[in-house]
């Protein structure tokens, strides 16, 4: 009889728990391809998600995992079933293949656990494409 009433004890405060209102946020996707892009284009892209749990999303912080890449988070709560979008800016003036991560802090999370969302991308020199005539330019200091 005492083992049955722990049990029941267990299994009542396991789902007084489960239903404690709580934040989830939910992405379209979590990485964001860029493709092969020429470098100094535009590197602003958004991310969109909706919190999907049952109580109000609060941002507290976002970053980059480097200063080449800025990203631009809500101020204000996410109602449950609301959708909004974190902006996130890349240096294009950088060459090369990037693969960085944004950490999201919020409430959907313990504080020292944030969610990861992901840019890569490769960047081209402006010269990479097919040169055009005359679009050259003299650095010699002469005037031609």
């Amino acid at each position: 009889m005492i083992v049955c009433t722990v049990l029941l004890s267990a299994g009542l405060f396991a789902q007084k728990t489960s239903e404690e209102p709580k934040p989830v946020m939910t992405f379209e996707t979590e990485t964001i391809d860029y493709g092969t892009i020429i470098q100094d284009s535009d590197g602003a892209r958004e991310f969109k998600f909706t919190n999907t749990g049952n109580a109000p999303l609060i941002i507290n912080n976002c970053q980059g995992t480097c200063g080449c890449t800025v990203p631009n988070c809500p101020k204000n709560p996410i109602q449950p079933g609301e959708s909004a979008t974190i902006g996130v800016k890349y240096a294009t003036n950088r060459l090369g293949q990037f693969n960085k991560g944004i950490k999201i802090y919020s409430n959907a999370t313990p504080a020292d656990q944030p969610i990861m969302i992901y840019i890569k991308g490769n960047v081209l020199p402006k010269d990479a494409g097919v040169k055009q005539e005359g679009t050259k330019e003299d650095h010699t200091g002469h005037n031609h």
